[in-house]
């Protein structure tokens, strides 16, 4: 019997996904829990496995097309009754990043949540979450309608959609079918097969030139996705910022006094990162305005807190989520922060991993930045940085006196905060972090 294979739901808030590359081919036999396709989302990249033991009847969704969970994306010829238990979709290992003629081109994908320094950490409840217009929801005329790269692509090109006969799921215009109809109406728009050097006017007639200067590199999928996430965080969201210093004298003195045992006893090394998330959690729970989202007619409170880690990997940015930071000591943050570093650099982030962010933090500090505007990972409420640590003449009960200085940068939606608000909060961490001290439970 023929049975659909769908494009599983991995997220509320992932509610679309690209083919990136079918492994098997139509007349394919297959393994049940076998891989199939891996498919490119704003959160990571996976492998859809197969539900039973057959063969590959016929693909329905294309490489390079962006199609709605749920939709069918393959017919399988079996014998068996589709397990509705599978597996979840595994993450698929980390690219192979080769060079040829000074350009990087990558084979396999990356397990990413493909968001950037600022919007970083995973997604939210379906209560935060505004459905983006590229659902799948029917276009005039009844037709799927374009992803948002088609509709893009149709843009620079000056292209009306509605002149255009999809192939696609559902008569879905695909980039191919875009593609094709650029190069019918005689302007041939095709992306070339290796980069080509930019053209610009000649002083003299000003005609178009080759430009040896640049190099024009091809979007991936994922860079698309990360491109497109920073569009909207900063169309949606109204950001407005605030900055704070803060001493951390007593805090680098109990780091360096308990570091060499901790790390002795527990085999992680104990960093500050640890000490400030404890403070950015106790202080969520007093002001819950910033562990929240934007509901249009609404503010939605989270009662979770869920803590975005930026971690920087070879390949990229990663932003795993510590579920529940709250409830962690500060040991308990040191071996869980440990834990999502390693993983995520060596690709092995499943997906809850990249799932249910709440607020986001990011440790610019560790690239030695001093000051920073992060972008808000859409649709929370803020995000927070905390800069490098330096030794700084300041003034204290009315004596210049050297200190551990430390600024905390934040970004807000000023639609959920005030000034006030953030100020608060702000200050309730600056407050926490300048009583740490030897008294400090560890545990």
């Amino acid at each position: 019997m023929a049975i659909t294979l769908e494009l599983p739901h991995v997220g509320e808030s992932v509610v679309e996904g690209t083919i990136g590359k079918w492994l098997k081919q139509p007349g394919d036999s297959i393994e049940r829990y076998e891989p199939l396709v891996e498919v490119i989302t704003d959160k990571v990249t996976m492998e859809v496995p197969s539900p039973v033991s057959g063969s590959l009847l016929r693909i329905l969704a294309q490489e390079g097309e962006t199609v709605p969970m749920g939709a069918a994306i393959a017919e399988l010829e079996t014998t068996e009754v589709p397990d509705t238990a599978a597996p979840a979709p595994a993450p698929v290992p980390a690219p192979t990043v080769t060079s040829h003629a000074g350009v990087a081109s990558t084979t396999g994908y990356l397990v990413t949540d493909v968001k950037p320094v600022g919007p970083t950490g995973g997604g939210a409840g379906p209560e935060s979450v505004s459905q983006p217009e590229t659902t799948g929801a029917a276009a005039p005329g009844g037709a799927a309608r374009p992803s948002p790269a088609v509709r893009r692509l149709a843009g620079e090109h000056g292209v009306d959609l509605s002149q255009v006969q999809g192939t696609g799921l559902g008569g879905r215009i695909t980039r191919d079918d875009l593609l094709r109809y650029v190069e019918d109406r005689g302007t041939p728009q095709a992306p070339p097969a290796a980069p080509q050097p930019a053209a610009r006017p000649s002083a003299e007639s000003g005609s178009p030139q080759l430009d040896s200067d640049e190099e024009h590199v091809p979007l991936t999928p994922i860079r698309r996705m990360i491109a497109e996430a920073m569009v909207r965080s900063v169309s949606q969201i109204p950001h407005a910022w605030s900055t704070i210093e803060v001493d951390v004298t007593s805090l680098v003195a109990l780091r360096a006094q308990v570091r060499a045992s901790f790390e002795q006893s527990e085999g992680v090394d104990l960093t500050y990162l640890p000490f400030v998330i404890k403070a950015v959690v106790q202080s969520l729970k007093e002001h819950g305005t910033l562990n929240a989202s934007w509901g249009g007619d609404k503010i939605i409170l989270k009662k979770r807190i869920n803590l975005g880690i930026a971690v920087a990997a070879p390949e990229g940015l990663f932003v795993p989520v510590i579920h529940d930071a709250d409830a962690l000591s500060i040991a308990g943050l040191a071996a869980a922060v440990r834990d999502l570093t390693m993983r995520a650099r060596q690709n092995k982030l499943r997906l809850e991993d990249v799932q249910g962010g709440t607020f986001t933090l990011n440790n610019t500090g560790a690239l030695g930045s001093t000051v920073s505007y992060p972008i808000i990972n859409h649709p929370q409420a803020a995000i927070l940085t905390t800069e490098v640590i330096q030794k700084r003449a300041v003034v204290r009960d009315d004596a210049i006196a050297i200190r551990s200085m430390m600024n905390l940068c934040m970004s807000f939606d000023h639609r959920i905060n005030d000034g006030s608000q953030s100020a608060a909060f702000l200050q309730a961490v600056k407050s926490r972090l300048e009583s740490m001290g030897p008294d400090t439970p560890i545990y």
